[in-house]
Order: structure tokens, then sequence, then C-alpha cells
């Protein structure tokens, strides 16, 4: 029996349909990436020819809007919710603001946190305590400004 050609090619001439294989060496990303990524609806549902995925050039924009968003520090909870937790007529632009005003607040906080946790261990750098009793008694005032 003769097989017949594949319309899934591995390059991206226009209109071509793409592998995964070729989608995962042109993103970087591994192929179970590709796949959690369309299972959680972050990329559009590939189609099937001969029982295998068929991606259009469409996948590249998702997966950058992905890296970007992940980049900004988002989670892919969030990357769901940008896509899919706004009215469809809201722009982009709306939903960044949302979703950067409520990530900015939340960064802002871990950054706080994080300098008062440096300025406790440069103190605890400077302890010349022998014990660890005698360092938590004599330094427990400060030790609790730091944090």
């Amino acid at each position: 029996m003769r097989r017949l050609p594949s319309r899934v090619q591995t390059n991206d001439a226009p209109g071509a349909l793409l592998s995964i294989g070729a989608i995962a060496r042109r993103t970087r990303l591994a192929p179970s990436a590709i796949r959690y990524y369309e299972a959680a609806g972050l990329i559009p549902p590939p189609r099937r020819v001969g029982g295998k995925r068929a991606y259009d050039s469409s996948v590249f924009e998702a997966i950058a809007l992905i890296r970007l968003a992940q980049d900004a520090g988002f989670t892919l909870a969030d990357v769901r919710a940008l896509l899919a937790g706004f009215d469809d007529r809201t722009p982009a632009s709306a939903r960044w603001r949302v979703m950067a005003t409520k990530k900015l607040a939340d960064v802002t906080q871990r950054i706080e946190r994080a300098q008062r946790m440096k300025r406790l261990l440069e103190r605890l750098v400077q302890c010349r305590c022998d014990t660890l009793a005698e360092c938590v008694r004599s330094k427990a005032d400060a030790l609790r400004q730091a944090i």
C-alpha cells in the first residue's frame, strides 16, 4: 500500500502546517510543553493530519505571548486569565493594565521582603556571639526590626 505524503511540514512556508517537532525546534520548547500549553487552553488546538498534530504559524504568536507574560512574572494560570478571563471586547491594553497592577503589588511586596531578608543576613554575617542562645538574647530586638 502506498503512503500519501503528509501535509505536515517542518518548514514555515506560508500556509504550511507544522509538526510539533518543528514548533519545538523553532521555539526551543520541549514537545511536552507544547502539548501542555494546548491542554491548558493557552495555545489553539491544532488540526490533525494522519493522527498527528499540525499547527499553523499562529502558534508562534501564542507561545511568544506566554513567554512575554512569564518574563513579567505571570504564572500560566495568570496567562489563562489574560486570555479567557476578560470579556472578548476588552482590549489588550486594559487586560495588561489589570493584570500588571496586581502583579506590581505582589512584586513590590516580594522586593520589600527580600530587602528585609538582606538586612537581616548582613547583620548575621557580623555576628560575634559564641552560642545561638546568646545571639538570640543580645540581638532579638535588632533581628525583629530587620524582619
